[in-house]
């Protein structure tokens, strides 16, 4: 699908499949959901732009790549986003945090907003939106949204399961943004789940079911 990046590294597929598992722990699934959150950050990241500083090493001086431009924002969708967070950060800990408080009505299955505080010079940084699943779309398409009345300019989105009806919604209402998962799914089921998938994330990460 043009617009979005299939991240088929082994090590990703694998620790999917131990989490897809329904006899996954709580805190098996919390460590994977961490551990794949650096492997995709890795994938997300890989473009991100250069610029060269003079540093001398023990031996010489020499001029040496460094990142450019302002600091990357990480908006993970709560809750279940910030499951990612922490192995994100571990890869750039200089991030910004964003964060998106949004819960799914479950009869209209609509994104409902209950929080949102974000860096104020989201214009001039990548902003990554985060969130294990890209079902319905209807919680990204809000995050995103609201991320570009506050004056979001470059968007990515992550997932680790995205559904094709997500993505045509996704990219039907936002075209500019690219999506970066781990696996696309055969279908959504009539309750808006991802089929096969893994569950809901936030109960499995969280234990609350």
């Amino acid at each position: 699908m043009q617009g979005v990046h299939l991240v088929e590294h082994p090590l990703v597929q694998h620790k999917l499949t131990l989490m897809r598992d329904i006899s996954c722990s709580t805190r098996s699934f919390r460590e994977l959901m961490n551990e794949i959150g650096i492997l995709l950050c890795y994938e997300v990241t890989r473009d991100l732009p250069l610029e060269t500083k003079a540093i001398t090493t023990p031996i010489t001086a020499m001029k040496a790549p460094i990142l450019a431009g302002k600091k990357l924002v990480l908006a993970p969708i709560l809750r279940a986003g910030v499951g990612f967070l922490d192995g994100m950060l571990q890869l750039v800990p200089s991030a910004r945090v964003a964060h998106i408080g949004l819960y799914r009505d479950p009869v209209t299955l609509g994104a409902v907003e209950y929080y949102f505080k974000a860096p104020h010079d989201l214009r001039d940084r990548l902003v990554i939106v985060v969130d294990p699943m890209l079902a319905t779309g209807n919680s990204a398409i809000a995050a995103i949204d609201r991320l570009k009345e506050v004056g979001a300019a470059e968007i990515r989105f992550v997932c680790l399961l995205a559904a094709p009806e997500g993505i045509s919604k996704l990219q039907g209402h936002h075209p500019d943004v690219k999506i970066w998962t781990a696996a696309i799914d055969e279908k959504l089921n009539e309750h808006g789940y991802i089929v096969p998938g893994l569950g809901d994330a936030g109960d499995r990460m969280f234990g609350t079911k």
